[in-house]
This record gives structure tokens, sequence and C-alpha cells, in this order.
């Protein structure tokens, strides 16, 4: 018979080991997350830690985009095999996910740029 939980950590009853105090993370994310919320219009103020020139143009970051989501593909698979029932649907359902986004851009890029131009 399989085990459904992995065995818990060996600690002892002495550990130092303090489990952080979640409680006021709450406090601090709530109130930016309500916001955005009630008003799409407000800026989130998590979306300015990764940032992008201006001047990249759109093949490139749809080029990026494709190689990112190809990599989510093959990290969700890789994940789905090591998992098992409903959780393994979840891991299957964003591995398909990432694929429809990547077949969508590969298609925006064919569009921008058709293959026999490229050829040419």
């Amino acid at each position: 018979m399989k085990k459904h939980s992995p065995n818990p950590p060996n600690t002892s009853p002495n550990s130092t080991t303090e489990i952080p105090d979640l409680s006021q993370l709450s406090k601090t994310t709530e109130p930016a997350i309500s916001t955005r919320l009630r008003n799409p219009n407000h800026l989130d103020p998590i979306s300015h830690v990764f940032t992008l020139r201006p001047d990249i143009d759109t093949p490139s970051l749809l080029t990026h985009a494709s190689e990112t989501l190809a990599s989510l593909n093959v990290m969700s698979t890789d994940l789905a095999c090591e998992l098992e029932s409903s959780r393994r649907n979840i891991a299957l359902a964003i591995q398909q996910l990432a694929v429809l986004a990547q077949l969508l851009v590969n298609r925006a890029l064919d569009n921008i740029a058709p293959l026999d131009e490229v050829e040419a």
C-alpha cells in the first residue's frame, strides 16, 4: 500500500527552528491585494519587481515568451510524473495551459514574420 504523505522531517523536541509569524505577512499583503481586487486600475506594487526595456521588439518578446512557456511545459510535465491523483491532474492542467499559451505565442510570431520571409 502506498503512503500518500511524506514522512515529517526529523526534528528534535529541543529544536531552535522558529516558525515564521504569517499573521504579520497577511497584515502587510492584505491591504495591497484587497485594493487591487476592488480597483483593477490601481497599480499592482508587486508588478514592478521585474521590468522590461521599452525598446525591445515584439518578435524578441514573443520568442522569449515561447521559450519560457516551453520550459514551463517541461517542468510541469516532470512534476506531474512525480505526483498522483488530483495533484497530478492539476500539474497536467498547468502543462496543457502552458502548451496552449505557447501555441498562441508561436502563431503570433508566425503572423509577424512568416517562415517564407525568414528563409528568403
